[in-house]
């Protein structure tokens, strides 16, 4: 059986209206979830390819719901070279907001 998950329930209750019904970009939604269950010490390694992959998105789906969801400080990501996969730390800005830790 596969890990449970911990999800704070702003990313259900809040975030998922404003992402899908808002932004119009579930893609957006699902990468997120995708890389909030992924992180590994707040950072997620997995390739585009892994991510499409996840989340029954193609990669350009993938690559647009990132670039997305940086524009929206919902992650950050970080490319050490041009050829390895992206280091992306999930954020979760509703948090800082409220001066809780954004573990």
């Amino acid at each position: 059986m596969p890990a449970k998950i911990e999800i704070d329930p702003y990313i259900l209750d809040t975030l998922m209206r404003d992402l899908v019904g808002h932004d119009h970009r579930p893609s957006a939604y699902l990468v997120y979830l995708a890389l909030v269950a992924d992180a590994v010490n707040g950072r997620s390694t997995l390739s585009h390819a892994e991510l499409a992959g996840r989340t029954g998105l193609s990669k350009r789906a993938v690559q647009d719901a990132l670039r997305h969801l940086a524009g929206r400080g919902l992650v950050i990501v970080t490319r050490t070279h041009r050829t390895e996969p992206a280091v992306v730390e999930p954020r979760f800005p509703w948090r800082e907001r409220r001066g809780t830790s954004a573990g």
